[in-house]
């Protein structure tokens, strides 16, 4: 493995790290937010009216 193709695998790791990161960091973000509760809500909503009830 030469010294270029070692800096590539490693900037894609370490992207892939970071991306992890912030995805990871935004859901439990969410979460904190009660955003889990909210979607869960409007599902719930759409659902009733889909089948005529709500």
């Amino acid at each position: 493995m030469t010294g270029i193709d070692y800096m590539k695998e490693r900037k894609k790791w370490i992207l892939w790290g970071v991306l992890l990161t912030v995805a990871l960091f935004l859901i439990v973000f969410g979460l904190v937010r009660g955003g889990f509760q909210d979607v869960m809500n409007k599902a719930t909503l759409i659902c009733l009216e889909c089948i005529g009830i709500g």
